[in-house]
């Protein structure tokens, strides 16, 4: 009896959920006018919206929202009726044809839905076309999916994180560029897939605790570009030098907890922090993003620089090519999901305390490893 009013409560939890979406969906057609800052409170619409980029993930916030508070009672009730629950804590390798080992949680469902992605690309032949066709079409088969904030930063201890279902908007790029980079070479296997989402994520593809992440986007590319992983193309494609202190992090080291409650790991964040210094930073400002258009190619990395003090950029997303030819950004959007904004410079401009953008191209592994 228990059980069946569980079900019966999530049903009705589900309904609500999906007015609640339809609202936020109606909301972010409207003018807001709360500012982008460090300590800002609520999440806003895509037109301005507060940092959620790694370097920026730990910023407090205040009351849950209400599709916040029905997430969290879907995920007490599912947990007392056993409607669902993780797989115990398995290994993966760490790479490629390296035997490191990395714990993180095998869910079911996450699996389930990594293999129906495979199967679509498999039918359709997504190993035959070009790279940027390959990263655009499973980009696409996301369209939808929650957007959620915090994913990476739920636990002290720093663990894996992977996700098919909720995406922040660096998890939605990298979800994306690991399961691309296996289509390519038909490589199909949830483990490599989750290999190479620490390949991505962390400094030299070695998860060593909290510090090894690329918390600073552009260190994230610098990074991945030194492997072979990305391009960065913002300065062949009309970008201009930009001297900035990248140090966000160390000077809000009471937003981080992992930092607050830890020196060593501060200590570490900012010896991170200084190694960026000698880094060129290029970006193409915004107002000349649109002339950009045709070098870019589908799939290629999207991050949003800010004119904040001390961090690179607020929003990140892929390049997408509509139908009819015109330039947009597929991205996990903080007004609820991931979505096609049609114009790439017109959102931009829409962002708050934004500057202009930086660009990554996905290398194609064939071409690596013919």
């Amino acid at each position: 009896m228990k059980k069946i009013l569980g079900l019966a409560v999530l049903g009705f939890l589900l309904a609500c959920a999906g007015t609640l979406r339809k609202a936020s969906e109606a909301r972010e057609k409207e003018p807001c006018s709360v500012g982008c800052a460090p300590a800002l409170s609520q999440t806003l619409p895509d037109t301005n919206f507060p940092l959620e980029t790694a370097a920026a993930r730990q910023i407090p916030t205040s009351r849950p929202t209400p599709a916040e508070k029905v997430g969290a009672r879907l995920a007490t009730i599912a947990k007392e009726n056993n409607l669902s629950s993780p797989s115990p804590i398995k290994t993966h390798r760490q790479q490629v044809g390296d035997f490191a080992q990395v714990p993180y949680v095998r869910r079911t469902e996450e699996v389930a839905r990594f293999q129906r992605l495979m199967q679509y690309a498999q039918a359709e032949k997504l190993h035959d076309r070009p790279m940027s066709e390959i990263l655009q079409a499973l980009a696409e088969q996301l369209l939808g999916a929650q957007y959620k904030a915090g994913l990476l930063d739920k636990s002290n201890t720093e663990t894996l994180v992977v996700s098919l279902t909720q995406f922040d908007c660096v998890l939605f790029v990298e979800t994306v560029l690991a399961m691309a980079r296996g289509v390519a070479v038909r490589d199909y296997s949830y483990d490599s897939f989750v290999s190479r989402i620490v390949d991505q994520r962390y400094r030299n593809g070695q998860l060593n605790g909290y510090c090894s992440r690329l918390h600073y986007f552009y260190d994230w590319i610098f990074d991945n570009e030194k492997r072979g992983t990305v391009t960065n193309i913002t300065r062949t494609l009309g970008g201009v030098p930009l001297n900035k202190t990248l140090n966000f992090m160390s000077q809000h080291k009471s937003s981080y907890p992992q930092m607050a409650s830890d020196d060593a790991t501060y200590q570490c964040i900012v010896g991170a922090e200084a190694r960026l210094d000698g880094l060129r930073f290029y970006y193409i400002p915004q107002s000349q993003i649109r002339r950009a258009y045709a070098q870019l190619q589908p799939g290629d990395i999207v991050a949003i620089a800010t004119e904040i003090e001390g961090l690179d950029v607020t929003h990140t997303g892929l390049v997408y090519r509509s139908p009819d030819g015109s330039t947009g950004l597929i991205h996990a959007s903080p007004s609820g999901a991931v979505k096609i904004s049609p114009d790439l410079q017109t959102y931009v401009g829409k962002v708050e305390s934004s500057t202009g953008i930086l660009l990554a191209r996905p290398a194609d592994p064939r071409a690596l490893n013919p």
